[in-house]
């Protein structure tokens, strides 16, 4: 048993990271969108012009998804999946390291598009009364999208130096 979890622990801990982070930030977006879809259907259903507007501001939330997705390739990418050559073996120091790397994206993407779907939401508002300042919705969506990216970069980094 022991030589089964020194074979292929690490590999379990690799796939564990890579997996919570798209699952996670995936989470968080559907979170997310699906706050901002709410309040966009109760403004389209009053004045159906504005549903552009309010598309736009319902994917914005949905960004972290794609970033847990990048980070879930990064690791397979790192451990041989898709290079042809071979699944690495990984000791379970190095699986760990996997999985610690993907945790700013597993957080950040959580965490950060709730929020930002938050923001989106209240965007609505301003598409509805104000339809000429909704941009001003996506500058207040873009701040929380930064650190959405923080995490994205973070996880890349992290990723590209476990040995």
């Amino acid at each position: 048993m022991a030589e089964f979890i020194n074979a292929f622990g690490g590999l379990a801990l690799a796939f564990l990271g890579g997996g919570l982070a798209a699952v996670l930030s995936c989470i968080g977006s559907a979170r997310g969108t699906g706050m901002t879809g709410e309040a966009a259907a109760g403004l389209v259903s009053e004045d159906p012009e504005q549903f552009t507007k309010c598309l736009i501001l319902q994917v914005i939330p949905g960004t972290q998804g794609l970033y847990g997705f990048v980070i879930w390739f990064f690791v397979l990418l790192q451990i041989g999946i898709f290079g042809g050559s071979g699944v690495q073996t990984l000791t379970i120091q190095q699986g760990l390291g996997y999985l610690v790397a993907c945790i700013p994206m597993m957080l950040g993407g959580l965490i950060s598009a709730k929020y930002q779907g938050r923001v989106a939401a209240a965007s609505i508002n301003i598409a509805a009364k104000k339809p000429d300042d909704w941009s001003k919705g996506i500058i207040l969506c873009v701040i929380v999208e930064f650190y959405a990216i923080l995490s994205l970069i973070a996880s890349i980094l992290m990723i590209l130096n476990v040995k």
